[in-house]
């Protein structure tokens, strides 16, 4: 039995090859259960948002409205999605099969850090797909959003006012750029490039 958003060709392909199916990102298992307005770029930023299928299945309406490009009508289609219990008993059965429900995390470069929930917001001399792979490698949690739980919130240029206001009101410790890479090791070999000097970084408020 297929679920019956799945794309045609994308079903055809799973099943006419199970052994190449299991080799299929996450993300792109993501798009072929053919969620409705899930393109492929969305499934693989919603896939990397979350990490797994159980975490996308756990999101509120607020939280998907987090990843990136996603809107009211998209993650409204999602979150709608994962409350068919028919989806569910499907997806359970794909994954006992082996096909892929999570993202493969790199093997940790340190536990520099380890604990801690950080928050990442505005530009950054790397992108910030790059930037949260670096918090997860060095043993960090990226979250979308500031709450009393955030250990810290990473700024970059132009960082948004609603973020830097909330941690304000919480207490949460706001960190450029260079302060975050003098906090784990090999930090300009990590980045790809030499963190911005302290001269060429000024944080603002807006």
């Amino acid at each position: 039995m297929l679920l019956d958003g799945w794309k045609d060709r994308s079903a055809e392909r799973f099943l006419d090859s199970v052994g190449d199916s299991l080799k299929v990102p996450f993300e792109r298992v993501l798009f072929a259960i053919g969620i409705r307005y899930v393109g492929e770029t969305t499934a693989r930023d919603i896939a990397r948002h979350f990490g797994d299928i159980d975490a996308v299945a756990a999101a509120s309406k607020e939280d998907l409205l987090a990843v990136k490009d996603v809107g009211d009508v998209i993650a409204e289609s999602v979150f709608q999605y994962f409350r068919n219990p028919a989806h569910s008993e499907e997806i359970s059965r794909l994954k006992a099969a082996g096909l892929r429900f999570s993202i493969e995390k790199a093997e940790a470069a340190s536990e520099a850090l380890a604990g801690k929930s950080i928050v990442i917001s505005g530009n950054f001399s790397i992108s910030r797909d790059e930037m949260k792979a670096l918090i997860e490698k060095h043993g960090g949690k990226n979250t979308s959003s500031v709450s009393a739980k955030t250990s810290y919130l990473l700024a970059g240029e132009k960082p948004g006012p609603e973020k830097i206001r909330k941690a304000g009101e919480l207490g949460v410790r706001v960190i450029s750029e260079q302060e975050f890479f003098s906090m784990i090791p090999d930090a300009a070999t990590a980045a790809g490039k030499e963190p911005e000097s302290k001269d060429d970084f000024e944080p603002t408020l807006f």
